[in-house]
């Protein structure tokens, strides 16, 4: 599997970051944000063709390498 690009990696950890900020301060700046930052994720051209083995790759530092389940 492909290394996952620097750009996709800081998006998403921008994301979780915003996401944060959004749990203990509610606001609409940060909705817009974090709703901009899931469309760099979700339709970054790194998953065209991809299956969800690839999606995980990126959230599995996040999980410790683990599933959640």
């Amino acid at each position: 599997m492909r290394q996952i690009p620097d750009d996709l990696a800081r998006a998403q950890e921008e994301w979780h970051a915003v996401y944060l900020r959004l749990a203990a301060r509610p606001g609409t700046a940060l909705r817009r944000r974090l709703t901009r930052l899931s469309s760099q994720v979700l339709f970054h051209p790194y998953w065209q063709g991809r299956r969800t083995a690839a999606r995980a790759a990126l959230f599995a530092p996040r999980w410790g390498g683990r599933s959640r389940r």
